[in-house]
């Protein structure tokens, strides 16, 4: 973080511990940083003359370092099962997409983490996206704030994953710094352990995880390094050896298990034998399983696996003593669902789907 930059500063780009070392630099208490993180993210006040705790020459002072700037909602679409899905505007005529998706005992907001994404996933349609930003600290706790606008009444976002645009572990400074704002006690105070980060991979990194006490999910996909080779370029340089070992040393510095997340694409990597060796690879890591049917976008050469199909494979794995579940598909007709999102451009299906 750098605190040489010139004001006026976003508010929201800064953690509370970087705002303290923002004051100090200032000359003022470092403690004042708790009270203003209170007065913005508890209370949602960002008009300084109504902070009464502080005083009347320091808010005045305050005007002037700071700005309380959101990336605002271009338009919202929202799904036959109530999914919502949100484009924001994330600066430079660049844009992202969230999605509020409800549940029962939980409402969780998959956010994005980056425009577009380098690891080229073929199965993924923001993997045809280039990188073109890493967002930054605002741009994703922006995110939240915003969504959390949109909900009504008792409604509230109770959980985070971090599976939008975007490969979390290529943008630390702006993840982890989110999810320190996220989780301060003097603010949101978001449970980290509600909190799951979702890596295709990116074995260096996910020591990361650990230290942020947050839940980690590993996209798999792939039941040998030849096939994961070719559908997930990242594991030519982070084969599956390398990859179960970072999370054997997750799981027993955490003491959590490891999600796997697994994309079902029909007749590449569904068939009984490949449960077997999924069964094999993450054996010795306590985990569960996600199976995700692929779901279909423009350009994509897969196609969504038959029913059954998906059923033999879930029955395989729990047969061999694995927690598997089938993750039920939210939000598809607005393109909201998993490895559907990107940023809008010009006939991006979901929004026309969603506004004419």
């Amino acid at each position: 973080m750098n605190v040489d930059q010139q004001a006026p500063y976003n508010f929201y780009n800064y953690t509370r511990a970087q705002l303290m070392e923002l004051l100090s630099g200032l000359g003022k208490e470092r403690f004042r940083a708790e009270q203003l993180f209170t007065w913005v993210y508890r209370r949602g006040v960002t008009d300084f003359d109504q902070m009464t705790n502080l005083s009347k020459t320091f808010r005045e002072e305050l005007k002037s370092k700071f700005i309380f700037h959101l990336p605002p909602i271009v338009t919202a679409a929202k799904s036959r099962d109530t999914t919502q899905k949100l484009l924001v505007d994330v600066g430079q005529q660049k844009t992202v997409e969230c999605v509020l998706i409800p549940a029962e005992d939980r409402m969780t907001l998959c956010v994005s983490s980056e425009i577009g994404c380098n690891m080229a996933c073929q199965f993924c349609f923001t993997g045809k996206q280039k990188l073109q930003r890493r967002l930054g600290v605002a741009d994703i706790v922006g995110q939240f704030l915003q969504a959390n606008s949109q909900l009504v009444g008792e409604q509230k976002i109770t959980n985070i994953v971090f599976m939008g645009m975007g490969e979390p572990l290529d943008n630390l400074e702006g993840v982890f710094g989110a999810i320190d704002v996220l989780c301060d006690g003097a603010g949101i105070n978001l449970s980290r352990k509600k909190i799951t980060v979702s890596t295709s991979g990116l074995v260096p990194q996910i020591k990361h995880v650990a230290e942020a006490g947050v839940r980690l999910a590993v996209s798999l996909n792939a039941s040998s390094d030849e096939l994961r080779d070719i559908i997930m370029p990242i594991n030519k340089k982070y084969p599956l050896k390398e990859l179960m070992a970072a999370c054997a040393e997750f799981t027993q510095e955490t003491r959590d298990r490891i999600t796997f997340e697994y994309v079902l694409l029909k007749g590449v990597n569904d068939s009984l034998e490949d449960a077997v060796r999924v069964h094999n690879i993450v054996k010795s890591v306590p985990n569960k399983v996600n199976l995700i049917p692929f779901n279909e976008h423009e350009g994509s050469e897969f196609q969504r696996p038959e029913v059954s199909t998906v059923l033999k494979f879930q029955n395989e794995l729990i047969r061999r003593g694995h927690s598997v579940f089938i993750r039920r598909t939210m939000g598809r007709d607005i393109y909201a669902a998993c490895g559907q999102l990107r940023s809008k451009f010009e006939g991006h299906p979901g929004w026309r789907t969603a506004n004419g």
